[in-house]
């Protein structure tokens, strides 16, 4: 099993479960306070925020010296862009993910920032991505791998050019694109 850690109340029980090891549970009298502040200053920003904007977005990246899909999984410039959904979002704005990040002009950023926002709104209405055995709270898998356009569909035909989806490996995670259609 995969449950680290139960926490029991009189409204019921909140569990991580978590396969692949990426949580982690902290206690702190509040977020002002370490552990949890010394936690949070860390991470990017939250890619619904209206306070991120595109030009914070563009400077994020050019801060970076590493490939686009890389800098967003980081974590230190938006949250919650996992690897399915980065693969998609970069498909969406036609972004090659081995795009260096600080190369990225400032129309193509915004273009990318607003890919991650309409990928990360379509995964919270399908209910995230089930690969495996995920279950949310009422019991139901998600959706969201339905909707793919190249993530897990290596050799198939791109739904936007006919191209081949490729996949490649970055970072020890396997990254899907069309090379047709996703320029550097």
């Amino acid at each position: 099993m995969h449950d680290h850690f139960e926490l029991v109340t009189t409204a019921g029980t909140l569990r991580l479960t978590d396969p692949r090891r990426f949580g982690a549970v902290v206690w702190s009298d509040g977020l002002a306070h370490d552990p949890a502040a010394r936690l949070l200053a860390r991470l990017g920003a939250e890619p619904f925020d209206p306070a991120f904007t595109p030009q914070r977005f563009h400077a994020a990246l050019h801060a970076r010296r590493t490939n686009i899909k890389a800098a967003l999984l980081a974590g230190d410039i938006v949250v919650g862009a996992g690897n399915i959904y980065v693969s998609e979002a970069l498909h969406l704005a036609a972004i090659d993910p081995r795009t260096r990040s600080d190369s990225l002009s400032r129309p193509r950023a915004e273009r990318l920032l607003a890919a991650v926002r309409s990928v990360l709104a379509q995964a919270i209405a399908l209910g995230g991505s089930t690969l495996r055995d995920f279950k949310d709270a009422h019991g139901m898998s998600g959706a969201f791998q339905n909707a793919a356009q190249v993530y897990g569909r290596e050799g198939q035909a791109c739904a936007r050019c006919g191209g081949t989806v490729r996949r490649i490996v970055q970072g020890q995670r396997a990254t899907y694109f069309c090379a047709g259609c996703q320029r550097r």
